[in-house]
């Protein structure tokens, strides 16, 4: 079995070629040694921060991929982190500014460069949009797999058992969504309000979608075909979900800078990280050696989603997000140390 510090070779590597372009950004910007140890020092910050916010993504990527075959795992690893880091921390900033300033892309690329300053007031006024947006998608994913009769593995047990009870129930989960969102809404002043509920509308239909394609992919009757399309179905599933989970990490990283090209910089080399655990937790099969480790990444989700709607109306530090998740898994590794200590003396 390959050691840990194997798996994160490619993320050390990133890391030193990160780091360097921060420090080439920064003495480019400011021409001064302080200057770059401070965007060194950023590059650095934004990087755990991603890990941070990140580390429950890892876990569910790695349960969705041992089920993929090898083919799409590698296309995910591969494709889906270009993606990752390119799409979501470059081009999904970018985007933002382009509909929201209603100019071109070259003019938004030069106002990241030119003015930063605007270009991040404009990414902070469509933060309703984009908490609602990704909050939605991920309270589906986590209702979703607490809502399953299907599952027959339960942490607190009591709030999990009711909640499985729940699935005979059809729509449940998107009937505890919209008065959640309309719930969250009633906090807003009116035109924002409006806002958050389409913007909610859309990432659950966004959601619904996702699951309605994989579905039809995963439904052809010739095998190979249902292998080669399911994987492509469960690969577009995952971007979505990497989606989702990015929108925190790159409206947070506002707060720290606001350089486009160093939270580029910064956030895609958490990312690496994140990719390295993902490999990792699939290959060494540790999701089954730790039964509640998936667990606690679901109700980080759950948090992390609530917590995204609460950010549309009030300032909640990235650190305690990043916290929250963390504290979660922790406490999920440490029941299942605990689980399996007592199954092998029995």
């Amino acid at each position: 079995m390959k050691p840990v510090l194997a798996y994160m070779r490619l993320a050390f590597a990133v890391t030193a070629v990160g780091l360097a372009l921060a420090g080439w950004l920064g003495w480019q910007t400011t021409g001064s040694f302080y200057g770059t140890a401070s965007f060194l020092f950023t590059a650095t910050v934004l990087a755990a921060l991603e890990i941070a916010l990140s580390f429950d993504n890892a876990i569910v990527n790695a349960n969705k991929l041992k089920d993929m075959s090898p083919v799409w795992q590698r296309r995910f690893l591969t494709w889906g982190i270009l993606i990752a880091v390119f799409g979501m921390r470059i081009l999904f900033p970018l985007l933002v500014v382009v509909f929201a300033a209603k100019i071109g892309p070259i003019s938004a690329v030069t106002m990241a460069a030119a003015d930063p300053e605007r270009y991040g007031h404009i990414m902070e006024e469509a933060h309703v949009s984009i908490a609602a947006f990704g909050g939605t998608f991920l309270m589906m994913v986590a209702l979703t797999y607490f809502i399953d009769d299907r599952k027959d593995v339960d942490w607190f047990a009591t709030l999990e058992c009711r909640l499985r009870q729940c699935a005979s129930i059809r729509g449940i989960e998107i009937a505890i969504v919209l008065a959640i969102i309309i719930a969250f809404s009633s906090f807003l002043p009116r035109h924002e309000a409006a806002t958050f509920l389409f913007a909610g509308a859309a990432g659950l239909l966004t959601f619904l979608g996702v699951e309605i394609l994989g579905h039809v992919l995963d439904s052809s009757r010739d095998a190979r075909r249902m292998v080669r399309q399911g994987g492509l179905g469960a690969f577009l599933y995952l971007e979505m979900l990497d989606a989702s989970f990015s929108f925190d990490g790159v409206i947070g990283a506002f707060a720290l800078t606001r350089n486009l090209f160093l939270i580029a910089i910064g956030l895609g080399i958490g990312a690496m990280y994140v990719r390295s655990v993902t490999i990792m937790l699939v290959e060494m099969g540790t999701l089954s050696k730790f039964r509640y480790l998936e667990h606690g990444a679901f109700y980080s989700i759950l948090l992390l989603a609530l917590i995204m709607y609460a950010q549309s109306f009030m300032h909640i530090p990235e650190v305690v997000t990043g916290l929250v998740g963390v504290v979660l898994i922790l406490l999920s590794l440490r029941s299942s140390l605990v689980h399996n200590r007592l199954h092998q003396r029995s």
